[in-house]
């Protein structure tokens, strides 16, 4: 589990087949899980100087590739006891959006993402989303597209500083919001349990 915090900005120096190689100060582990511009990856090698990871087949035709070279956004997996911040995030990319227009506005920057319109039902409100491994609130939606606001501070210090009009990026919907949706579809394929099962069931514990 992550929290969209990007704990560092990491270099990219190699990928090869399935390989990604990055320049860090973070020091891995072998097995580590680590959010690589918000999508959860296993460390497979640790060197000096940073660490590789592998993407999958099924990992590389998910995500917005073409932002995994340069520099990448990392986040290492939260640890039992670490300090919650920003929101809850799984590292699992619904899909690849696409940056609309960036308006600055002096003091922030409203950024529109546009996506396949079957995700929109998971994007809330006021709620949270994941850009590219950054916890970010959601303005407003639209038909196929959201409204978020980027602070200054966020604009200098992650990638969105290089983002412009036509940028891919993964975005992770809103975990609650996928799995309530999941929940309420499949219903009408699921008996209800009556008082009699659940007591039954109760009394097991």
């Amino acid at each position: 589990m992550f929290t969209g915090l990007i704990r560092e900005i990491a270099t990219v120096t190699s990928f090869s087949g399935s390989t990604l190689t990055l320049r860090a100060k973070y020091k891995a582990n072998i097995g580590d899980s680590i959010a690589i511009n918000g999508a959860c990856l296993t460390v497979t090698q640790v060197r000096n100087d940073g660490f590789s990871v592998e993407l999958s087949p099924e990992s590389q035709s998910v995500l917005a590739m073409e932002n995994y070279k340069n520099e990448v956004h990392i986040e290492p997996a939260m640890k039992m006891g670490d300090r919650f911040e920003g929101h809850v995030v799984q590292g699992h990319v619904d899909c690849i959006g696409t940056i609309e227009q960036i308006k600055n506005n002096g003091n922030s920057y409203d950024v529109f993402v546009s996506v396949d319109t079957k995700h929109i039902p998971f994007v809330v409100p006021k709620g949270s989303i994941t850009i590219d491994g950054v916890s970010l609130t959601v303005n407003d939606v639209q038909a196929n597209q959201f409204r978020l606001t980027i602070i200054p501070h966020t604009m200098k210090e992650t990638l969105f500083r290089n983002y412009k009009k036509g940028s891919k990026v993964n975005v992770e919907t809103d975990m609650f919001a996928r799995y309530v949706s999941h929940i309420i579809a499949h219903q009408k394929n699921v008996d209800a349990l009556s008082w009699d099962e659940v007591d039954a069931i109760s009394a097991h514990f």
